[in-house]
């Protein structure tokens, strides 16, 4: 890792679709997440909270995040895992995008290897 310090978002999401059960909470993702960054020294730029499935496009905290992304406030999303960020193929295609296109370089989960 270079010296400057990585800029990240945390992305939390827990859905209150009882089909769409989670084994943690939102406050158990996190402080995963928070002993991740400060494991790998990433500065946390915001933490995102959403309480909305994912199943479906049109989430706001994940979009306002995703705007950030590319205004450049972060290059870097810590999540849970994979299906924290999307469940669907509109979001799915856009975080694709943002990271063909470098707006997003690294995405870390804790419990899931990229």
């Amino acid at each position: 890792m270079n010296n400057q310090t990585k800029k990240f978002f945390i992305y939390t999401r827990k859905s209150t679709d009882d089909k769409d059960r989670q084994v943690r909470s939102i406050a158990d993702q996190l402080s995963e997440l928070k002993e991740l960054a400060l494991k790998e020294q990433l500065e946390v730029i915001d933490v995102f909270v959403e309480k909305q499935t994912a199943k479906i496009p049109g989430r706001p905290v994940f979009n306002e995040m995703m705007l950030r992304m590319e205004k450049g406030e972060a290059s870097g999303i810590l999540a849970w895992h994979p299906d924290r960020l999307a469940r669907n193929s509109v979001d799915g295609g856009k975080i694709i995008y943002l990271v063909d296109t470098g707006v997003i370089s690294e995405m870390k989960f804790p419990n899931f290897l990229v």
